[in-house]
């Protein structure tokens, strides 16, 4: 796929020259650097369990449909 990057003009030169000296086109040396770039990114580590408490157990069971109304309306 074709696409147009925006390099400043030192790095340009420098990647020229570098493309030159291996013999290889500049899309190439850009394709390895970028494929070497998200290779070696880390693994985002999994996130710390959320803390618990003791709660004391449930005011009301929530299965039983006509004690969670009377709970939420009051007497």
């Amino acid at each position: 796929m074709k696409t147009t990057l925006n390099i400043h003009n030192q790095l340009l030169a420098q990647l020229k020259r570098e493309a030159a000296t291996q013999g290889r086109t500049m899309s190439e040396l850009v394709e390895t650097a970028l494929r070497l770039l998200f290779q070696n990114q880390k693994v985002p580590k999994p996130f710390s369990p959320l803390p618990t408490f003791k709660s004391g157990g449930y005011l009301v069971d929530i299965a039983n449909r006509e004690a969670l109304y009377q709970d939420m309306e009051g007497p």
